[in-house]
């Protein structure tokens, strides 16, 4: 049995190291805290350090991320120590805070001897979770079948001892920790962003607001945003990862490890399974976290379940202000890839041309061998769909007034996931260290440093990757035409960025014409034995279009150039009216009029970035990607409107005449103010009604108007003989009448539109009177 003061005494020193820890908010308390932890830990076995886990460390966890709910919030000032760290701009402070928090630290050393013994466990608040996972925990089935759905809560989702019917994540010491460190900075957006809307709407009659859309009024130097990522955070992050996930040998990243003699293979797969973790959780509180679809349509079909989050989340953008963090998570993490690439093809890669994105848990199979370095597959396949989705919810779902800021960085994470060959270490040189501290680098590493261009042995990222170079560039496209208004160079700038990483090689520009080449080919197994080789590729890439794009339709994205069924082919290079080469022509002539339209020194730059798209685009399609348009001599283009420039799917000076029925503006997307199913059918009535009546484009030269005309005999005897007469006749004068405006309405190129009657105003009308008609009859009925 214990002495009474050797249990007393670590719970006393834990509590007042508690309140040391609560009341340190300048740069001389916080380092006076930090020290305080560290010799607490360094004097302390983990059975006495647990007392220091179960008091002091939640109240550390709060003040270094700014989670204190006791003191206001004051945007002016630091709320954490991560803040006041950045906010100091000091090395020497930012090296005591990182030093407590390294992966190397006393601290962490603690946790990890905690956590082997399973001291010490935490519950994590429910309304802190991923909101997938809190509408999941809602229901006590998906909360039964979540360790199932994804590997992140296997063994953690636990039944609340107190409330017998509700569940609660447990978690240990490390793994709490890890779900604050990942939770910081989406609330860091949130805050930031609720922060935006409120001063927006302060500063909505503001002089300034209704100025600022006045090309004269606009004033050409913009003031310096302030950054908002916070360098200590970042460096955390980075560490965490070289320490806890592997990329090029599992051996060489082993925290605390020097030999594979010192520890036993059970250590190698924790080890491992630690990392899976860290992954999964930093995708789904970053990448995943509000989507609709946040589970592959796979995996809900293995398990007979669905979830009806669309009608809960809705369209909803990821958080803002998660680029940079994101994008560094995505580059280490594609670091694998080119570790795995080794200077080999990668075409035959696993022997699957799916490469291994059948499943969530594919990435690491150690828990049944027992050589973990050899069985390390590249993390790529595991973030794929939750990047894909990240992105193009941004593109998509962003409203009107966005930041372009945030915009900008997910293009960002965007640019440089399509790019690995272009990442290496040097790349994150400025993150190994805080003071004159290096980072350890293995022998490996340094062989992998030395990033390169495109080559034939990156062909297997690229085709496992395929939609990031085909379809999301075609809802980019649309994005870039609904926001050009908003920040054009802005938005040229990131179109030309774009276009030059798919120009970035003949190479890849080849391998990505014949795979489009192969995907819309209907005789497979014909032609060049290149094309034959990459056919097996086909059904993959269209199982990843219809998992990664699930739940998305044309109604999701305002001034999408896409038809119905948008993601079940891939129009990148396709001639039609919604293919790539016209929209990439259509928005750099748009470009140019919007340029024009801007006061400012820098339109001669401007212009010149104009000429660097046309020639990437022309380099992407071939030939002269502008067309010569037909422009009234004396009259320059520039002087056109934007109307006549802007016109939906058609480049140059078309009339609406021209414009074909089929994806014109009465089949355009669902709109809030209409009823769903009831435009459809009005829609399909009045095609049908314009194809009989001979109103669709290219019928009008060819129908002649016939006249129809009733023979009635001489002899008309009895009532029944002269009714008909006149039934026929009143028959004929309509049809009459019908031909004659049908001859109308095709001479001056009118059809017939039906969905106006879809509107809600005139169906709630109908009904109303309806309503009021049946309510008159039935008030008649008892009167009488």
């Amino acid at each position: 049995m214990l002495p009474h003061s050797y249990t007393t005494d670590p719970q006393s020193k834990s509590q007042s190291l508690a309140s040391t820890i609560l009341a340190a908010s300048s740069p001389p308390q916080i380092s006076a805290a930090c020290a305080a932890v560290d010799s607490f830990l360094h004097h302390h076995n983990p059975d006495q350090s647990r007392h220091f886990f179960s008091i002091a460390f939640p109240t550390l966890i709060c003040k270094l991320f700014g989670f204190d709910d006791s003191s206001p919030q004051n945007p002016n000032s630091p709320n954490g120590w991560i803040d006041a760290v950045f906010a100091s701009n000091d090395r020497d402070f930012a090296s005591r805070v990182f030093n407590l928090l390294s992966p190397d630290s006393v601290l962490m050393q603690s946790i990890s001897a905690v956590d082997r013994q399973s001291l010490v466990k935490y519950v994590f608040p429910v309304e802190r979770l991923p909101e997938w996972v809190r509408f999941v925990l809602q229901s006590n089935r998906d909360c039964r079948i979540l360790p199932d759905l994804c590997p992140l809560f296997k063994g953690r989702v636990k039944e609340d001892s107190v409330k017998g019917t509700s569940f609660q994540i447990q978690l240990n010491v490390f793994e709490y920790y890890m779900f604050w460190f990942s939770y910081y900075p989406v609330c860091k957006g949130n805050s930031e962003n609720s922060r935006e809307i409120a001063v927006r709407k302060s500063r909505r009659f503001r002089l300034e607001n209704w100025t600022s859309s006045i090309p004269g009024f606009v004033s050409a130097k913009r003031g310096s945003e302030q950054k908002t990522e916070c360098n200590l955070y970042m460096r955390l992050l980075y560490a965490y990862l070289r320490a806890f996930v592997p990329i090029y040998d599992l051996t060489a990243h082993q925290p605390y490890r020097s030999s594979l003699l010192h520890y036993s293979t059970i250590y190698d797969g924790s080890a491992l399974l630690q990392a899976e973790f860290l992954v999964y959780t930093l995708m789904h509180f970053w990448m995943v976290d509000n989507d609709f679809s946040p589970l592959s349509v796979n995996v809900g079909k293995s398990f007979r379940v669905s979830f009806p989050f669309r009608s809960v989340l809705g369209e909803t953008p990821p958080t803002s202000g998660l680029g940079e963090v994101v994008k560094l998570f995505v580059k280490y993490l594609n670091l694998s890839a080119g570790a795995v690439t080794g200077g080999s093809d990668l075409v035959e890669y696993g022997g699957s041309p799916r490469w291994k994105v059948s499943g969530p848990v594919d990435v690491v199979k150690t828990r049944e061998v027992t050589g973990v370095s050899t069985c390390l597959v590249s993390w790529n396949s595991l973030i794929q769909r939750p990047v894909y989705r990240f992105i193009l919810r941004t593109f998509l779902f962003s409203p009107m007034g966005v930041s372009m800021k945030n915009v900008s960085q997910v293009l960002s994470v965007w640019v440089s996931y399509m790019e690995p060959w272009m990442i290496s270490l040097d790349d994150f040189s400025e993150l190994d260290a805080i003071g004159d501290k290096p980072a350890k680098i293995s022998t490996k590493e340094v062989s992998q440093s030395q990033a390169c261009g495109y080559s034939s042995s990156w062909q297997g990222y690229v085709l496992s990757n395929y939609l990031f170079y085909n379809s999301l560039v075609m809802h980019f496209i649309g994005f870039a035409h609904k926001f050009l208004h908003t920040d054009g160079v802005l938005i040229i700038q990131m179109v030309l960025k774009v276009i030059n990483v798919l120009t970035s090689s003949r190479e890849l520009i080849e391998l990505l014409k014949n795979v489009d080449t192969v995907f819309h080919s209907k005789q497979a197994g014909s032609g060049k034995s290149m094309l034959n080789s990459l056919c097996k590729f086909v059904p993959s890439i269209r199982e990843q279009m219809q998992d990664w794009e699930d739940g998305l339709c044309e109604s999701d994205a305002d001034g999408s150039f896409l038809h119905e069924n948008w993601n079940k082919d891939l129009r990148l290079f396709s001639d039609g009216e919604d293919g790539g080469q016209q929209l990439f022509q259509l928005f750099i002539l748009r470009a140019e009029s919007e340029l024009q339209t801007i006061s400012g020194d820098n339109l001669a730059n401007n212009l010149q970035c104009i000429d660097s798209l046309k020639a990437q685009v022309s380099c992407l399609f071939g030939g002269h990607i502008i067309k010569p348009m037909l422009v009234t001599p004396g009259v320059r283009q520039c002087q056109q409107s934007r109307d006549e420039i802007f016109k939906p799917r058609r480049v140059g000076s078309c009339t609406l005449a021209d414009v074909r029925y089929k994806g014109d503006w009465m089949k355009r997307p669902i709109s809030d103010d209409e009823v769903a199913w009831l435009a459809k059918l009005l829609v399909r009535l009045s095609d049908w009604l314009n194809e009989n009546l001979g109103l669709s484009p290219g019928e009008n030269n060819h129908l002649t108007s016939t006249w129809s005309y009733v023979e009635v005999s001489g002899d008309v005897c009895g009532p029944i003989e002269t009714m008909k007469m006149v039934w026929c006749s009143i028959g004929s004068w309509l049809l009459m009448w019908g031909v004659a405006v049908a001859g109308l309405m095709r001479k001056y190129g009118l059809r017939v539109n039906l969905r106006m009657l879809a509107s809600k105003k005139v169906v709630m009308v109908l009904l109303l009177s309806a309503l009021f008609s049946v309510l008159k009859r039935v008030f008649c009925f008892h009167s009488v």
